[in-house]
């Protein structure tokens, strides 16, 4: 009885600590807008599209979408914040950083065209972004964010310095604001962005901020597609709020498993004392009556049965108590921005245990305390 009770309130802990953390995970800012920004993109590749051929369509494309009703502005990337896909990665070198011997400093990166950080809300804090004018004639520039000014320029103004990227250097325009690249709970990483028109991709995914739902949008974007070009077809349309969402998917089935095996513990515990304080009561039959003859209430009946099963309760959590302080420093890389000692998980697995143990053991001491006194003594 007691080894369940100190497992059922391991797993309320548990339990408890990772509901808390994917709460701070989904609820945290994640750098850009999400709620009023689509995604989508267009398969140019397995349509027989060439380079040129798909920048040609992607220009014009660009150029209806940002003129729908409702859109305030619409860009191209290569890659998408947490999206399934990897961002680029090269090695860098930063005029004036001398990095530490044995090590190749190395960024991410991503390629964007212009309005890029305008249609998806990644504040711009000094310099310019893209423009059109940036293109494969033009000199090659770049836009870093903050985490990158500190490591590399030691949080000194990097607008006009270089960095070199694949070999060639290029000069940084612009600084922008953090976000998240991977997973909503990943830590502050250099990252930079390059212009989409000096780096091409075939297939960018298409960013589209409207007021406008997200299949009134969708509809009207399949219609200017098929009006290019009607062998296109359009790919699954998003929020970025969906994406962000599918990205704690796996938060998500953690916390549903270990509130499943919670709760499953904690109702065989609950079953478990319940059938110990039943038999207790059925052995202790002739001791309650005895007391009862002896002048002691239906109340003091109950208090004294409560009291032995809340006692194997107690055993249980206090004993669970000390081996969650152990075990949670285990969950350490699955929680964010919450201790594995969090008090309030303590406090809830505390209140959790105790009203189950007492409404388990209440029918029985209920049950006590209707002991007819006389048929007890002459049953012995």
């Amino acid at each position: 009885m007691i080894l369940q009770v100190t497992l059922s309130f391991i797993l309320l802990v548990g339990g408890t600590l990772l509901m808390q953390s994917l709460r701070k995970i989904r609820t945290t800012d994640p750098g850009f807008s999400t709620r009023r920004v689509l995604d989508t993109w267009i398969p140019f590749a397995a349509a027989g599209y060439d380079a040129q051929r798909a920048k040609t369509f992607q220009d014009e494309l660009i150029q209806r979408v940002r003129a729908l009703p409702g859109v305030e502005a619409a860009a191209y990337a290569r890659a998408v914040p947490l999206g399934y896909g990897s961002f680029s990665s090269t090695p860098i070198a930063v005029d004036g950083y001398e990095p530490p011997p044995n090590e190749q400093p190395t960024a991410e990166y991503n390629e964007v065209s212009p309005d890029y950080f305008a249609t998806l809300g990644i504040p711009l804090i000094s310099g310019r972004e893209f423009t059109r004018a940036d293109d494969e004639n033009a000199a090659r520039v770049a836009i870093v964010n903050q985490t990158m000014i500190a490591r590399y320029w030691r949080g000194q103004n990097p607008i006009g310095q270089r960095l070199q990227v694949k070999g060639n250097w290029v000069q940084v325009v612009g600084v922008v604001r953090d976000s998240k690249y991977y997973s909503m709970d990943e830590a502050p990483r250099p990252f930079f962005y390059v212009p989409l028109l000096q780096y091409f991709s075939i297939e960018p995914d298409i960013h589209i901020r409207t007021t406008q739902p997200l299949q009134t949008v969708q509809t009207a974007l399949i219609r200017e597609v098929r009006s290019l070009d009607p062998n296109l077809a359009v790919y699954e349309m998003i929020t970025l709020q969906e994406q962000v969402d599918r990205s704690t998917s796996h938060e998500l089935v953690a916390v549903a498993l270990v509130a499943l095996f919670g709760g499953l513990a904690l109702l065989l515990a609950s079953i478990g004392l319940y059938g110990v304080m039943s038999y207790s009561v059925s052995q202790t039959t002739r001791e309650l009556g005895l007391r009862m003859a002896l002048g002691a209430s239906a109340s003091n009946v109950l208090r004294l049965v409560l009291s032995r099963g809340l006692l194997l309760t107690t055993t249980g959590m206090v004993i669970g108590i000390a081996l969650a302080l152990f075990l949670t420093r285990l969950l350490g890389n699955l929680l964010y921005q919450v201790s594995p000692r969090d008090p309030l998980a303590f406090v809830v697995a505390f209140a959790v245990m105790t009203l189950a143990s007492t409404g388990a053991c209440f029918l029985p001491a209920w049950r006590a305390t209707r002991t007819d006194p006389i048929r007890a003594l002459r049953a012995e």
